[in-house]
């Protein structure tokens, strides 16, 4: 079959910190502190300890990473924050230009990486539907005969001709999906961005990319969603911190992903590159799954509660900070959701939270869990304005069932909950 995506010892670093102003205005005082210290910094220069020397600080958002891609494909990426699965997706579709290595691209490459990403904010969204086709190389009758399937898919028809810098993200991203997928490139990029639409959007857009998948055309797919990806794709690669470390058919790539990416021990702790800038000024530092006595674990009773505990910096206040957990099975099925201001009276107390240290502890009751093991992700975010952090599988556990309602039956249970209900047995007659 012919190769529609070849990478070849791909490589992309980035500076960190901001770059120097070239130009700027100063005021007396950094004027004359300059002068002060120019005599300082020419002599560590000579000795080579210049302060900007020694402050150009560089990370490898990706190394040496290859990989071929057969045309038809549908590949999914898997990896944690901050792992390159953006970076990577952004080389593909020639957003951003790699640092080291090459990429052979077959074909016209349609891009959803972010909300809005190819759309002119002062053009109307009939504008930027047939400017995107334009970019791809099609004809304007070839976007005429999609043009209507775009607009419904969307559902902005009544806002089509009004400049899309006045959408809401969700309008923005329905029309962005819409244009990427119906466009018919040959090669369909698409990121974690399906994560801010609402459930029934999400769906839709699955749906889509499962339509796209079976007409034969090549989709490279990222997704902390394990289901969606088990669903989408036929092999997927699984990337960390930079490196490609796994590849072979979804099923194994998602079961190596999940059980050597988490944390073994019933803790997680964030290392600083782990962090992803857009975080601030939310700052995570621990996650802990806790037995009854306190002690973190790897396995916990059904017939127990559990205590999960989450640890975080605020460097700056924040309000309308909510923080909370995803509970799911590691096939990535949800199975609950919770944040810590949920209760009103803790929503109304903690509405604006100042500078410091916090812990959220959650207790979550005994005879919740059916055996197996399961997956904890976290969320801090204000809600309907701004998500500071999230990682969907921080850290995995096991659930121990001995002793939990209906042991003494020999066939397992199906289902990731085992609840302890209250029964009645009533002889009628």
């Amino acid at each position: 079959m012919t190769t529609a995506i070849s990478v070849k010892n791909l490589g992309k670093q980035y500076r960190i910190g901001a770059a120097e102003t070239k130009f700027r205005y100063n005021m007396l005082r950094d004027v004359l502190v300059d002068t002060f210290y120019a005599p300082v910094r020419l002599a560590k220069a000579l000795v080579g300890k210049s302060d900007r020397r020694m402050n150009q600080n560089f990370v490898w958002a990706l190394k040496d990473v290859s990989f071929d891609l057969e045309e038809g494909k549908v590949l999914g990426i898997v990896g944690r924050n901050g792992a390159g699965k953006s970076t990577l997706l952004k080389i593909l579709s020639r957003v951003t230009e790699p640092t080291t290595g090459t990429v052979a691209v077959r074909g016209r490459v349609g891009s959803l990486l972010e909300v809005g990403t190819g759309f002119h904010p002062e053009l109307t969204g009939r504008e930027n539907i047939y400017m995107n086709g334009a970019i791809l190389g099609m004809r304007r009758a070839e976007i005429d005969s999609k043009f209507d399937e775009i607009v419904d898919f969307s559902e902005v028809t009544q806002f089509i001709d009004t400049p899309v810098k006045r959408y809401s993200s969700g309008m923005y991203l329905r029309l962005a999906f819409a244009v990427a997928a119906h466009l018919e490139p040959e090669i369909l990029v698409v990121d974690e961005v399906l994560a801010v639409g609402d459930a029934e959007f999400q769906k839709k857009c699955l749906g889509k990319m499962g339509d796209v998948a079976q007409q034969g055309r090549t989709v490279l797919f990222v997704s902390h969603n394990m289901s969606a990806i088990l669903r989408l794709t036929q092999e997927a690669i699984v990337l960390n911190k930079g490196r490609l470390i796994m590849r072979g058919p979804t099923q194994e790539a998602v079961d190596f992903y999940l059980s050597s990416g988490q944390a073994q021990a019933g803790e997680r702790v964030w290392d600083a590159d782990e962090i992803p800038a857009a975080s601030q000024p939310f700052r995570p530092i621990s996650l802990k799954v806790k037995n009854r006595s306190g002690k973190v674990v790897d396995t916990v009773r059904s017939t127990e509660p559990v205590m999960v505990e989450f640890e975080y910096h605020l460097d700056a206040p924040i309000t309308g900070l909510r923080v909370g957990f995803y509970l799911s099975t590691m096939r990535g099925e949800y199975v609950l959701t919770s944040f810590d201001t949920d209760n009103p009276g803790l929503f109304e107390k903690f509405d604006a939270r100042k500078a410091g240290r916090y812990v959220s502890r959650a207790e979550i009751p005994a005879d919740i869990f059916n055996e197996g093991r399961y997956s904890l992700g976290v969320n801090a975010s204000s809600f309907g304005v701004r998500r500071y952090f999230m990682d969907e599988n921080a850290l995995a556990f096991n659930v121990d069932i001995s002793g939990a309602p209906g042991t003494h039956w020999p066939e397992p249970r199906v289902g990731p909950v085992r609840p302890r209900l209250e029964w009645k047995i009533e002889k009628l007659d």
